[in-house]
């Protein structure tokens, strides 16, 4: 079986920026996030260190489709999947 991959959301602190990313290692790259290990990116730049959505899919390529698809739409529509899962908007980052 090929690698699967995540799609997944991290929001700032006070919940107004929001960054959708994709990995094959969800646990190893939202902790590189926390740790602000990307000097200079964008979850650096606006303090998204908290996980609020993620999912799994069972191919790579199938991950990075689906985050293509949710950075394509509204902000509207990436809070509907948010509360869909975690309607209180708390750090999931425990739950991997």
């Amino acid at each position: 079986m090929a690698k699967g991959g995540w799609v997944y959301i991290m929001c700032s602190m006070n919940d107004t920026t929001l960054y959708v990313g994709v990995t094959s290692t969800l646990g190893a790259r939202i902790a590189k996030h926390k740790e602000n290990f990307y000097n200079g990116s964008f979850t650096s730049k606006y303090n998204c260190k908290k996980l609020v959505y993620y999912q799994q899919f069972e191919t790579i390529l199938e991950a990075i489709a689906e985050e293509k698809r949710i950075k394509g739409g509204s902000r509207r529509k990436k809070e509907i999947l948010i509360n869909a899962m975690n309607p209180e908007w708390k750090d999931l980052y425990d739950q991997v």
